[in-house]
């Protein structure tokens, strides 16, 4: 295993927000337009704390989307940097917690504070680990050329090169097809 539990779910979660952006979304469209929308994806990925379930929490936890979908773009020092600014200016202090159904984990802001500030720390906590690591290559946009969606290489040999199933499938058949044609020729 390259991380903790929770930093793999705070990845994992990062990564599912990252990709509901326009551009690299199934739909095509902002996949959090709504409060509602954001609520099911804070829910699904079990999130603590503090709801407003208002539109100017929608807000910030979009622009928290476009912070975070920006690192993917960084070197590592540059990460190193952004991952420091977000914690020093929430002022966070990591502590360990256990609750629900998780065992022992960090977290580094209240369960009062904003669910964007807890997001961006709680992000912030997860890719300290990964440029720790010197993993920040595992962290990278899907190489299908019509998508903008990003991720996080969780496997073994940090092979994997498309964001979704979808997006694998999709350049998969391109290829085929490729090699078909040029079978026939």
């Amino acid at each position: 295993m390259l991380f903790a539990p929770d930093t793999i779910a705070t990845l994992e979660f990062v990564v599912a927000l990252a990709n509901t952006h326009p551009g690299a979304s199934r739909t095509g469209l902002d996949e959090i337009s709504e409060p509602a929308e954001l609520t099911a994806l804070v829910d699904a990925y079990k999130y603590t704390g503090r709801f407003d379930r208002d539109a100017a929490e929608l807000r910030d936890v979009q622009q928290t989307r476009a912070l975070l979908r920006s690192v993917w773009e960084l070197d590592r020092d540059a990460a190193a940097l952004e991952v420091n600014r977000m914690l020093r200016e929430a002022n966070a202090l990591p502590f360990l917690i256990r609750h629900d159904s998780f065992d022992w984990h960090l977290h580094a802001t209240a369960d009062e504070a904003p669910l964007a500030e807890r997001i961006r720390v709680e992000a912030a906590l997860a890719l300290m680990d990964v440029i720790r690591s010197d993993e920040m290559h595992r962290m990278r946009v899907c190489d299908a050329p019509d998508c903008e969606g990003v991720l996080i290489d969780l496997s073994r040999n940090g092979s994997k090169r498309f964001c979704s199933i979808r997006c694998g499938n999709r350049m998969n058949q391109v290829a085929y097809r490729s090699r078909l044609d040029s079978s026939t020729d």
